[in-house]
């Protein structure tokens, strides 16, 4: 049986055609960890994710969210090493996208109960994002957007608020669920706040 006995018909493009627009992926399909403990990892994602184990052993998982086949994969092999400490060249995070604020401050909630709690809280201006680290020390960040469609988060991201501070204003994630269980509008709930006096952009890292 050929390739495309198994695939259905497909359709041709030539050269020519590809020439008319970019050929860009359609999607962010799936994230590979290598760990020492997949057991471990495995269970963080499980928990923080709510995800659902599509295969895996102790030395391979394969985890999904929604309708793909994986969303995060992650395995053991011979001769790995642990991860150094410190600020390091490479990938910074991956990150997560919640429906609305409500289910980012439920999961916030329900996490925190389990012992895990967020290290880096901030207000990026067009996300209120939650950063944790996962057991090996990878960055995870559980955000919902604040700005409603793509064309006004691109004005906000050329905007001389955001040239001016591209980082963000750190937030107590107790003191904001609670606003929000008060009743607090949504709107003034997500406007990112004026930075501190005397404080940069660079004040409100956390690693």
């Amino acid at each position: 049986m050929s390739v495309t006995d198994r695939m259905g018909p497909q359709r041709v493009i030539g050269t020519k055609d590809r020439t008319t627009a970019p050929v860009a992926p359609t999607k962010l399909a799936h994230v590979v960890l290598n760990t020492l403990s997949v057991p471990k990892l495995r269970d963080w994602y499980i928990s923080v994710l709510e995800c659902r184990i599509v295969h895996g052993d102790d030395n391979v998982c394969f985890l999904t969210y929604d309708d793909e086949h994986h969303r995060i994969a992650m395995g053991t092999i011979p001769g790995l090493q642990e991860k150094e400490d410190g600020l390091r060249v490479g990938l910074a995070h991956i990150a997560f996208g919640y429906r609305d604020l409500g289910d980012l401050l439920f999961t916030y909630k329900r996490l925190k109960s389990k012992g895990i709690e967020p290290f880096w809280p901030i207000n990026h201006g067009m996300t209120i994002s939650l950063y944790y680290h996962d057991p090996d020390g990878n960055t995870v960040e559980l955000q919902v957007e604040t700005i409603s469609n793509s064309d006004d988060i691109h004005k906000f991201m050329k905007s001389e608020a955001f040239i001016r501070n591209p980082i963000g204003v750190l937030f107590d994630p107790d003191e904001f669920v609670a606003r929000y269980e008060a009743g607090v509008a949504i709107e003034d709930l997500a406007r990112r706040p004026e930075l501190p006096p005397g404080m940069s952009p660079f004040d409100m890292l956390r690693t």
